[in-house]
């Protein structure tokens, strides 16, 4: 007997939309067919015509695991990401302790185990101490390498010409940069405190982390990257400007890429007077014409994927002075429904939209079996309905440790019914599925 049997779905995938079944059985995908017929079933769920996509791969991801349980941990987050259509994750290294050594590194990946909703893999860290290590680094243990070139603070900021030379030669696999300039970012901000004291409007924070701190500090590490040949992926591109840094076209090939957040295609500075530092982030959202432009480069394949850096905080905190509320916000459990509003908005094709969280992720991190509908892979799925009226946010409960939105007030059009995380049920009825356990994800480098 098969698991689960989905009937009369739309199912999306490599480019197309066609109607069909699909057949899950012992975690992975068992047939695609118009109709399945003559098959016994565990569960079956009638589609009636939703969509059917292959599960958000999000490339990352801040869950707080471990350090900061008031913000969130691994349970606490993966729970809001499958509701969110998100079936797996990759954390990045800033937590307390930093993921800087192999028993950090190990330690993540027994907590997952443990407690992760959706399948998991985790970012290696980079110090200014830690480069043997890092060169050391078997590329199928972790994700990728995380390095702040700028903008960070502690043992993970890495900003010696020196050091980056020595890392961008000899990383053993794809190098992931936080790009923003710390000099051009103290400027500004020395600036605007002549001009506003401590009171630092929430809307400063784009003049502060301007699109010439990003520009100098991407351009830099493109430059590297071409100088060492280093397998680069920029990440949460933010202006107009850095898109000439990189080139349009198929992903195949590529040794350079680049990530935008949902955030920076959803947002722009005009939002900042009414949800102030609710969507304070690093880097910071910018103008709508550099909203306008990254929404472009999706379309030319400038960019190459759509993540979350799904980052929380507590509300108390958000509600800080400028100085003190921190960066950062919590998006994984409206991603898709938060997605699928630029298709109906016709900025983006639904096929694009699913290969650049889906398919090009699994591409560009080597991930093996996951991120298309195919047969023999796992079945890492979500089921998608396009309501006739939009839902307020605020009919679902927030899943997120931190309790809060950057949505709050909005109503979207999709609602996620249904999360398939290694063929498992994790989101269901408008529930998560506790009894789900995501599986580690497996690199094929």
């Amino acid at each position: 007997m098969a698991d689960i049997l989905i009937r009369n779905a739309r199912l999306v995938n490599e480019g197309r939309e066609f109607d069909g079944d699909l057949l899950v059985a012992h975690g992975r995908i068992e047939k695609i067919a118009g109709s399945i017929e003559g098959v016994r079933a565990r569960m079956e769920i009638d589609a009636n015509g939703q969509w059917l996509l292959p599960g958000m791969i999000d490339d990352q991801v801040h869950f707080r695991e471990p350090g900061a349980p008031h913000k969130g941990c691994i349970a606490s987050e993966s729970r809001a990401a499958v509701a969110g259509g998100i079936t797996s994750f990759m954390d990045m290294p800033n937590t307390r302790p930093a993921t800087l050594t192999l028993e950090a590194l190990a330690d993540k990946k027994r907590r997952a185990a443990r407690g992760a909703r959706a399948n998991y893999g985790f970012h290696f860290g980079v110090s200014q101490d830690n480069l043997d290590t890092v060169a050391a680094l078997d590329p199928r243990e972790v994700a990728g390498v995380k390095v702040f070139m700028g903008a960070s603070t502690g043992d993970m900021l890495v900003d010696d010409p020196v050091l980056l030379e020595r890392l961008f030669a000899c990383v053993p696999t794809i190098l992931l940069a936080h790009c923003e300039d710390t000099p051009s970012i103290l400027r500004n901000e020395a600036r605007l405190r002549a001009q506003y004291g401590a009171a630092i409007p929430p809307a400063a924070h784009a003049l502060i982390r301007d699109a010439e701190a990003c520009y100098r500090s991407s351009s830099l590490a493109v430059g590297l990257a071409r100088r060492f040949a280093t397998r680069l992926h920029v990440l949460h591109l933010t202006t107009a400007r850095e898109l000439a840094l990189f080139e349009p076209g198929p992903l195949a090939g590529k040794r350079i890429t680049a990530e935008v957040c949902l955030h920076h295609l959803l947002f722009d500075d005009s939002d900042y007077a009414r949800l102030g530092h609710l969507i304070k982030c690093n880097p910071a959202i910018k103008q709508r014409s550099d909203r306008d432009a990254l929404r472009q480069a999706l379309l030319c394949d400038r960019i190459d994927v759509i993540g979350s850096d799904h980052a929380p905080h507590s509300l108390e905190e958000k509600q800080r002075d400028y100085a003190l509320a921190p960066a950062g916000l919590p998006l994984v459990q409206h991603a898709l429904p938060a997605l699928l509003e630029l298709v109906d908005e016709k900025v983006l094709p639904l096929t694009r939209l699913v290969h650049k969280t889906s398919h090009a992720v699994a591409e560009l991190f080597a991930i093996r079996e996951r991120g298309y509908l195919r047969e023999g892979y796992w079945a890492d799925l979500a089921l998608v309905e396009r309501l006739p009226r939009p839902w307020p946010v605020e009919e679902q409960p927030l899943l997120a440790q931190c309790g809060w939105t950057p949505f709050q007030g909005r109503r979207f059009r999709h609602i996620v019914r249904t999360t398939l995380v290694s063929g498992q049920l994790a989101w269901h009825g408008g529930r998560v599925q506790d009894d789900c356990q995501g599986l580690p994800l497996a690199f094929e480098r």
